[in-house]
Parts: structure tokens; C-alpha cells; sequence
């Protein structure tokens, strides 16, 4: 397997309730699940090709919960990248050179039998963390925004995280709320007000890196 490593910050946008049931291994809040997803690298290597700087999203959905597979996902990889990043990026968030179940990009492979062609497009991302703001924008696919929490009472901007000493995608999140309209081939229409959750994405072929994660 070719090493690599990425530290990248991730905006997921799914259709749950905020904190999103399957990270505490229950169902879906609506028994399907529906996905956008981006992230910015901001360092990162595949062998010797670097990584840094390049943004990379996926749409994915799921007829049940993840692990009941029969997935259908699309990548897409920035239209910056040469042909050896591409090809880098797409081997790692395919699952591709890593460890059987360590990544959230093995196991989402693996429950997608259903894989779309990779698309190459401009990706534009803004994340801040501290803010719980951003977006993800890819012309012809999708366009995610994403917001603080509200208390519905008082309109005051809550903060929720969600920590996983054990995560296989990270070990904390900050949590907000989003929606995505997509334009692709992969329809997400319930993705209103959702569950959001921005993360730290620390890793390599054997999983999320303990020590800086």
C-alpha cells in the first residue's frame, strides 16, 4: 500500500436530527440516510505527490442505515489537482490503501456498491470551526450552507460537540445545523435544517491519528 496521511477540515451535511443518531451506532432518524460532504486539506501526502491545499466532496445516500450497504456514492475531486493527485485523492477517499474498517472512506466504499464516476470540479469550501459556519459549493452537484444551532425560544446560538475517543472519522465535532441542494445525480431532498457537523480529519491508511486528532 502507498502511505498517506491527511489533516483536513470536514462540513458534513446529513438528513438526521442534529448530533445524528448513527453516531451512537443507532438507526437513522428517519430510517435512510442522505449525505453531502467536503472537505479542505490543508496538509497532506499520498507517497510522494502532496496533497496540500486541495478540496475534495462527495454526495452518498443509503435506501437504510450505512451498515446495511446497497449505497449509491459520487466523488468529486478538485478541478485544481494534476492527474497524480487526482488520482491520490481518489484512491484515499475511496478507501483505497488503508487498513480493513479503519477509515470512514473504507467503510462508506464498502457499503456503496453503487459508485457513480468521479467527477472533477471547482469546489469551493469555507469552514470556521469556531463559528459553526460554512459552505460547500460544486457547480452542477450540490451546495450545502451550514449555520449555529438556535435555541427556538430565546433566537440565542447554541454549542453542542460530539466526542468520540474512539471514532473512526474524528474524535470531536462541533455541531450546527444545514441544508443542500443538489443538482447531480445523487437527489439528497431531505436535507433541510439538518444535522451538520464540522470535524478535524486527522489520519492515515490505519486510521484517525491519535495524538493529533
Amino acid at each position: 500500500m502507498t502511505p498517506w496521511e491527511i489533516d483536513a477540515l470536514e462540513l458534513a451535511n446529513c438528513n438526521c436530527a442534529f448530533g445524528c443518531p448513527c453516531q451512537f451506532l443507532s438507526p437513522p432518524t428517519h430510517g435512510h440516510c442522505e449525505a453531502a460532504v467536503g472537505f479542505h486539506i490543508n496538509k497532506g501526502h499520498h507517497g510522494k505527490v502532496s496533497l496540500d491545499g486541495l478540496n475534495v466532496a462527495f454526495t452518498a445516500s443509503w435506501p437504510g442505515a450505512i451498515h446495511q450497504g446497497n449505497g449509491t456514492i459520487q466523488l468529486i475531486v478538485d478541478d485544481r489537482a494534476s492527474p497524480e493527485q487526482r488520482k491520490a485523492l481518489e484512491s484515499i477517499f475511496s478507501g483505497g490503501d488503508t487498513e480493513d474498517m479503519a477509515t470512514v472512506f473504507w467503510i462508506f466504499d464498502k457499503m456503496s456498491p453503487n459508485r457513480l464516476e468521479t467527477l472533477t470540479k471547482p469546489i469551493d469550501i469555507s469552514i470556521d470551526m469556531a463559528a459553526r459556519r460554512g459552505h460547500i459549493r460544486v457547480p452542477g452537484v450540490f451546495e450545502t450552507t451550514a449555520k449555529p444551532i438556535r435555541n427556538p425560544v430565546t433566537g440565542a446560538e447554541v454549542r453542542a460537540r460530539i466526542n468520540l475517543p474512539a471514532g473512526f472519522e474524528f474524535r470531536q465535532a462541533e455541531v450546527a445545523t444545514g441544508t443542500t441542494s443538489t443538482s447531480g445525480a445523487i437527489s439528497l431532498p431531505n436535507n433541510k435544517g439538518t444535522h451538520v457537523h464540522f470535524c478535524r480529519v486527522y489520519m492515515n491508511g490505519k486510521g484517525v491519528i491519535d495524538h493529533a486528532a
